[in-house]
């Protein structure tokens, strides 16, 4: 395949778990019901803490905006390791020895639990035992994995290095190597968790947006959660496995948590993978995992992080990861390409408990940094035992009250300013084109009544005009061709070329707008 031709690219982003896994479909919330616990947010998160829960014999709700893992979760490479890129020696430098080895030690519980869980309700989903290689292919990223080496000797980790790596071309300096991570589908896993959940007395709701308006009773505690169509959750606790949670509760989550996306690539490879999962060290990222799909070999290749709405045009971190792969295994066909999006905290460490001191009955899981298989997991063990006894061993390290002095200002104060030079320079932007000027399957920022505006023409010609400010905090959108979406790069929401909303934490879709005949 000719790395230069982008023919063979699928012309719409597709996740290989989305299209090979038949998932149940359900009803929205209509009227009022009564739980013990509403769990909001259908990903791993969610489902995996609506099992555990209703294991307990609580009534549980699981409430989701759109479908079922059609999220993260759905779009993620589904690598099971406590092997979380260069981390444990920011965490040695900035938390201690102590809060490194118990943030490891939670991941490998998560890890654990997901493989005996398997076992125990012979789920089929494709669990593989993988060890896990962190590599260096530069001089500058040697460095970094050098450093990353001393942490894992000085925490105690039980990592190996490693001079050569099973997939040759890869890198002559050196790997990290974490033995007995795992990999699956993780769409067939969580089916078989949602099912047993469903067969314990889980109730499921999609397409029923949650809004931020909670009502607390000063008499018992209970809260009363509203969808946007109306509907009403009476519930003890509250668990939002959202990405923003749904409500702020006067966390400033907004200000604490900033987005990234990244690429995958499912490429069938005319050279034979050896087996493991590869990531890279540095700030061009590169991973590797194989996979399966009717029967025969692919390699999962992903990368190419960045700020949400921010960067090249969204097509050419594929094409770059394309390149890649076709020079390091050849590429005979790639069936699938998708994209995903990450939150991450202001100290890398992901936000798992009460919302603030103030609703301990409120709890969130979110911030987990691209890591969502075990992190989700292990969020669903927290809240598990929060809801059980009203304690976790692991609650100090995660609570989303902290506030680690340092890194945790530099990066709010990096993120925000961040954020406000987004906002000033999305309103200074005075687009020219015209809105009739866009050809086929091309979206760009257009100029409608004289205004910054959002157009898409379909491949069958039809026009969508949007106006690109976010409905959540008013930054302006910027075009993301590789998934035909609108992206907000002050806060990470994603809307559709139609204006719909795809991720929060918007919860209103984009004005439409209409092309007057002037105009055209």
């Amino acid at each position: 395949m000719d790395p230069a031709d982008t023919s063979q690219l699928p012309q719409l982003p597709e996740s290989l778990w989305r299209a090979t896994a038949e998932l149940p479909s359900f009803s929205s919330l209509k009227g009022t019901i009564k739980v013990d616990v509403a769990v909001v947010g259908g990903g791993i998160a969610g489902i995996t803490s609506a099992y555990l829960l209703s294991k307990q014999g609580l009534k549980v709700a699981l409430l989701e905006a759109g479908l079922l893992l059609d999220g993260t979760t759905g779009h993620t490479t589904a690598k099971i390791t406590a092997q979380h890129g260069v981390i444990y020696d920011k965490l040695l430098q900035h938390l201690g020895k102590e809060a490194a080895k118990q943030y490891f030690d939670a991941n490998d519980e998560a890890l654990k639990w997901i493989q005996s869980t398997v076992a125990s309700l012979g789920i089929e989903c494709g669990l593989k035992t993988e060890d896990a290689y962190l590599y260096a292919d530069n001089d500058a990223d040697f460095q970094l994995l050098q450093k990353e080496w001393k942490a894992y000797q000085g925490i105690g980790l039980p990592g190996q290095w490693v001079e050569k790596l099973p997939l040759q071309g890869l890198s002559e300096l050196g790997a990290i190597k974490l033995p007995g991570q795992a990999r699956f589908h993780p769409l067939q896993y969580l089916k078989g968790l949602l099912n047993e959940a469903i067969r314990l007395g889980l109730d499921v709701y999609e397409n029923t947006v949650i809004t931020e308006k909670v009502e607390e009773s000063k008499q018992d505690g209970r809260l009363k959660l509203h969808s946007a169509a109306g509907g009403t959750v009476s519930c003890s606790w509250a668990v939002s496995a959202s990405h923003f949670p749904f409500t702020d509760g006067g966390g400033l989550f907004f200000s604490r948590l900033h987005p990234q996306r990244s690429y995958v690539l499912a490429v069938e490879p005319e050279k034979p993978f050896p087996g493991g999962m590869y990531l890279s060290a540095g700030q061009t990222v590169r991973s590797l995992r194989a996979a399966e799909l009717d029967g025969r070999p692919v390699v999962l290749v992903g990368g190419e992080n960045h700020k949400t709405g921010e960067g090249v045009p969204m097509i050419q971190h594929y094409e770059a990861l394309e390149q890649f792969a076709d020079s390091l295994l050849g590429a005979k066909n790639i069936p699938y390409r998708w994209s995903a999006q990450d939150l991450t905290t202001l100290d890398d460490v992901p936000y798992i408990g009460p919302i603030t001191g103030k609703h301990p009955n409120m709890l969130i899981a979110t911030g987990f940094n691209k890591w969502g298989m075990t992190s989700g997991t292990l969020s669903a063990l927290v809240v598990n035992d929060l809801v059980k006894t009203g304690q976790s061993k692991h609650l100090e390290l995660f609570k989303p009250s902290r506030f680690n002095a340092d890194p945790s200002i530099k990066m709010f104060v990096k993120e925000n300013l961040r954020v406000a030079g987004q906002l000033i320079s999305g309103k200074l932007e005075s687009p020219m084109r015209p809105a009739d000027s866009l050809e086929l399957g091309e979206g760009a920022v257009v100029k409608v009544a004289g205004k910054r505006a959002g157009g898409y023409r379909d491949p069958q010609g039809k026009l969508y005009l949007v106006d690109t400010t976010c409905t959540h905090m008013g930054c302006e959108c910027q075009w993301n061709s590789g998934d035909l979406s609108w992206d907000c790069p002050c806060h990470g929401s994603r809307f559709g070329y139609d204006g719909a909303v795809l991720e929060g934490p918007a919860q209103k879709p984009l004005k439409g707008l209409v092309l007057e005949s002037k105009e055209s």
